[in-house]
């Protein structure tokens, strides 16, 4: 078995579990996801299952990651679920790159062809992520949130998928399409209720960090890191980013109160 060690170990001793005797790492990551929640993440349990195995987690080979992906993303999205003939043909190595001027003009012409494609089953529609903050480095794909006042009944979804945008996932609450097929990866939709608490988070970490130049910074160095880490492993990439993302919110909501920061009216 290889050593564990750092927070992973820490976290191993704290829910009662010997690092270097760690037995079943199913077993383990199921106690760490009890007593952490989405702190335990996809990339821990890849630590696990390399430690047993002798390895080191980047070598774990791809089809042993895909059954791990399996078998951790139902515990951190519970209902979630991925849709059929919505896999994308091309590979998308994950690309972090310097902020671009033409992610706003990139919205701005998504915004004006959903808000045509929608009219007012779009309760407002909004440009989040990474693409969404200048200055912070991102993945060149615009994050586009629509709030609707219903996400489950899905009266959105034809008017999204006739832009050659398709549905690839379900969870409670929210729903993510993305460019399907061989089409370019430049863009991505999240549907979420208006009003919810998806809908304030997403928004209130957008405008934090475009406020706070000391996150917005150490955020991109660590998307610049993980993107050199996890190139060729999407799933892997973004969870790694879930504790900082966890921390920032914690962050945020102290600015909020602050600044008296609330959600910002539609446009």
């Amino acid at each position: 078995m290889k050593a564990i060690d750092g927070l992973l170990a820490a976290r191993l001793t704290e829910v009662g579990l010997d690092p270097d005797e760690l037995g079943d790492p199913a077993a383990a990551f199921a106690r760490l996801h009890a007593r952490f929640g989405r702190r335990a993440t996809l990339v821990d349990r890849y630590a696990l299952e390399a430690a047993v195995l002798g390895v080191r987690p980047d070598e774990l080979d791809p089809e042993l990651r895909a059954r791990l992906a399996r078998e951790v993303l139902p515990l951190q999205y519970p209902g979630w679920e991925v849709t059929a003939a919505s896999e994308r043909s091309v590979a998308d190595p994950i690309e972090v790159v310097p902020y671009r001027e033409e992610w706003t003009a990139r919205f701005a012409q998504s915004r004006g062809r959903l808000a045509l494609a929608l009219g007012e089953d779009a309760v407002r529609i909004e440009h989040i992520g990474s693409t969404a903050v200048p200055g912070l480095p991102a993945k060149p794909v615009v994050d586009v949130q629509v709030s609707v006042a219903d996400v489950e009944a899905e009266a959105y979804a034809p008017g999204i998928e006739g832009l050659g945008i398709a549905l690839r996932s379900r969870e409670p609450g929210h729903r993510y399409f993305w460019p399907a097929g061989d089409r370019p990866r430049d863009v991505q939709i999240h549907v979420c209720r208006a009003g919810s608490e998806w809908e304030r988070e997403h928004l209130l970490l957008r405008d934090f960090l475009r406020a706070d130049e000391g996150t917005r910074e150490r955020y991109g160095r660590l998307k610049l890191e993980l993107a050199g880490r996890y190139r060729d492993d999407r799933l892997a990439y973004n969870e790694a980013k879930t504790a900082f993302v966890l921390d920032a919110l914690g962050e945020a909501e102290r600015w909020a109160a602050r600044v008296g920061w609330a959600v910002p009216a539609a446009t």
